[in-house]
């Protein structure tokens, strides 16, 4: 009876995942691009009341704010998740009856720095005021007038319990304040629709990343040199870096600078340079590395045994970042 109870959990959630929830797959694959480079990334799995059914979305680190001391999800006493939402979203949520049925006033925030240099990589930019709305919805322990936890005796304990308030960023109204545990339970557990995805551990609440790796690495000196000049030398916007193919004229009084024209001293890339290239390269298939030894370099005469065995241990994971992930 287990085994069949297994069974048709597994198809129903194969069901579910492949063919009713159409944003898994492709916000999965979003995340796991996303992962190596922030280092943190979180997907939120709830029911979407405008579509009726499951959903589980990608959510950047960006756009999940957490406290400072938090270390965790689970034990953070608050997460705000910022919601970007088009005018008829907002509309479909307020007659649904999920958000409250007032005006609200659409953000005219600029994007943060880490939304200007996805652009700047993508080649995109913002050309049109469009009525975007941003809302703050915070997963929040309250103790609220009237619905305070109480003791067996009806005695207020003064215990904060979970709650999911929604605000309106541009007017700062409250939109929804709804429930985040189960009523009559005797433990007010709060439900978690987060899920964390971390790439490797980090120091704090956020995992860290192959950016985060390679930024404590040597070698910049070596590759970006630095140097003297004479104090007498004046040279015009100094300012600003120098343009390739760019020749900025120079004031050096009582002297001559090489018949008045010097290139400037470029170098071909420094042997550090590679190095250091290639440390990365393998430090990264040493991250992702899934099998102990090639398949492809075992003997053509090998038993059929050996054969099979090699290929079982080949398909097996072996890195500890897909483990982190599978957990």
């Amino acid at each position: 009876a287990r085994e069949d109870q297994a069974t048709r959990v597994k198809d129903f959630m194969n069901y579910q995942i492949m063919d009713v929830m159409e944003e898994y797959d492709p916000d999965m694959d979003q995340l796991l691009f996303y992962l190596p480079l922030s280092g943190s990334t979180f997907k939120k799995v709830y029911f979407d009341e405008a579509k009726q059914r499951a959903v589980a979305k990608f959510v950047p680190a960006q756009d999940l704010v957490v406290p400072y001391m938090a270390s965790d999800l689970q034990t953070s006493p608050r997460v705000t998740h910022v919601l970007r939402m088009d005018t008829n979203e907002i509309r479909k949520m307020q007659v649904a009856g999920f958000y409250r049925d007032i005006e609200i006033t659409a953000s005219e925030g600029e994007a943060d720095e880490v939304r200007q240099k996805v652009d700047e990589i993508q080649g995109t930019s913002k050309t049109y005021s469009d009525d975007t709305y941003t809302l703050l919805e915070m997963h929040i322990d309250l103790d609220l007038e009237g619905f305070e936890d109480m003791t067996p005796e009806g005695e207020p304990t003064g215990i904060q319990l979970p709650y999911i308030v929604t605000i309106d960023e541009g007017s700062g109204k409250i939109l929804s304040i709804r429930r985040n545990f189960d009523e009559g339970t005797l433990l007010a557990k709060k439900r978690q629709y987060f899920v964390h995805y971390k790439f490797m551990p980090g120091l704090g609440f956020y995992g860290f990343g192959l950016i985060h790796m390679i930024g404590g690495l040597g070698g910049t000196l070596a590759n970006l040199p630095a140097g003297f000049k004479a104090r007498g030398v004046r040279v015009r916007n100094d300012d600003e870096p120098l343009q390739p193919g760019e020749w900025r004229d120079i004031d050096a009084p009582g002297g001559n600078i090489r018949d008045a024209i010097i290139p400037l001293p470029y170098k071909e890339p420094s042997g550090t340079l590679s190095q250091l290239l290639g440390a990365l390269i393998e430090g990264g298939r040493r991250f992702i590395s899934l099998a102990d030894q090639k398949t492809g370099d075992m003997n053509s005469e090998a038993p059929v045994g050996t054969t099979v065995a090699l290929l079982e241990r080949g398909m097996k994971v072996m890195s500890a970042i897909h483990k982190r992930l599978h957990y």
